[in-house]
């Protein structure tokens, strides 16, 4: 595809109401707009994302996050060749009112429609911020994913390896309301690990001697719920000290894991013997500094490239979405009014289910 083209992009898997507008063309495309409505106010009192009331506020929210996109984008929808949407994994009640309204909006418009997979945003999203060459290493690390994958093109993916429990920013969300700090848990703990020991609690690295790149988190929460019910024990509540070292030491366990794991897909990686080596980091969690540069030490003992996108791609955003139905476009047709909303939607569809299947779909 040579010619530039401009997508409407729209996302609303989780707890932020997304549109945007890009142009251009696979490997070389410009935002012209993006529009994001967190939801973290209204999630607040709850502990985290609460589905209904997070589908409730993305159909209130839609059509001004659209009409917001395109308005900064400076174009109408006469201007739009397609029209993009999250059509899965996600919070169905979510995921069902973006696809809706990108229905809508292409019966209205008769422009092509492009049901997206979530986690192909995310992993192409070093596409459309650098340019990256496939093939590159991809790891997803978010809220409720964990994978590494191997990118060979638009819709072609290995997995590596990931999480068989909890997801990273789920561990995240989790922690944080153990040891009583706000949400979202990301940014909470990272701000409260700033001024922590990471030494002083000697939490496990699950599966560190497990051959392989899976990951676990799971166990890692439960011994900061083990370790806080200690210190509770004997004086009655946590200190701000409390709170800092055992986020601390929770975050560099999870940097120590993501490391550990890192080291080995690269090993798998390198072993094709790709053109430009790349370890490419996409999704919520990737945000956080701390993980990042130890992922950066990672990459330079290998000598490796190290490619991250800016934070506001990092996090759940339209522009990515509207990105991969671009890098898609020369390799598929659009899709039909028939097009569903999936709550589960693996990304690597030749590889066995890592965390199980039933009448839903494997979950990744």
């Amino acid at each position: 595809m040579t010619q530039a083209v401009t997508v409407l992009g729209i996302e609303s898997s989780c707890d932020d109401t997304a549109a945007a507008v890009v142009r251009g063309v696979p490997g070389d495309m410009t935002v012209l707009s993006s529009v994001v409505f967190g939801q973290s106010e209204l999630h607040a009192d709850f502990g985290g994302v609460v589905p209904e009331i997070a589908a409730r506020a993305h159909a209130e929210r839609l059509d001004v996050s659209v009409a917001g996109a395109l308005e900064q984008a400076g174009v109408s929808l006469a201007d739009i060749d397609a029209i993009a949407a999250t059509c899965g994994p996600g919070l169905i009640g979510g995921v069902v009112a973006g696809v809706m309204t990108a229905k809508g909006l292409s019966a209205a418009t008769g422009k092509p429609l492009y049901g997206i997979n979530h986690l192909a945003g995310h992993a192409l999203t070093p596409r459309l911020s650098d340019g990256i060459p496939f093939s590159y290493l991809m790891l997803l690390v978010s809220g409720g994913h964990c994978q590494f994958l191997l990118a060979h093109g638009p819709d072609d993916f290995t997995r590596l390896g990931g999480t068989i429990d909890d997801a990273p920013g789920e561990a995240f969300d989790k922690v944080a309301r153990l040891i009583g700090l706000g949400q979202p848990g990301g940014p909470a703990v990272e701000a409260a690990a700033r001024d922590g020991d990471p030494a002083r609690f000697a939490f496990p690295r699950p599966l560190a001697n497990k051959p392989g790149c899976d990951l676990s988190f799971s166990g890692l929460k439960t011994a900061v719920l083990r370790a806080r019910d200690d210190i509770v024990a004997g004086q009655a509540g946590l200190t701000v000290q409390d709170q800092a070292d055992l986020a601390a030491s929770f975050q560099a366990a999870v940097a120590d894991s993501l490391a550990g794991k890192t080291r080995r897909a690269l090993a798998a990686y390198l072993d094709l013997a790709p053109a430009q080596p790349t370890l490419c980091v996409a999704g919520g969690v990737a945000a956080n500094m701390t993980i990042r540069a130890l992922l950066e030490t990672v990459c330079a003992e290998a000598h490796v490239a190290f490619n991250a996108p800016p934070l506001a791609l990092c996090t759940d955003n339209a522009a990515m979405i509207a990105a991969a139905a671009i890098e898609q476009m020369p390799y598929r047709h659009p899709d039909g009014m028939d097009l569903s909303a999936r709550p589960r939607m693996p990304l690597d569809t030749k590889s066995a289910a890592m965390l199980g299947s039933g009448k839903k779909g494997a979950k990744a």
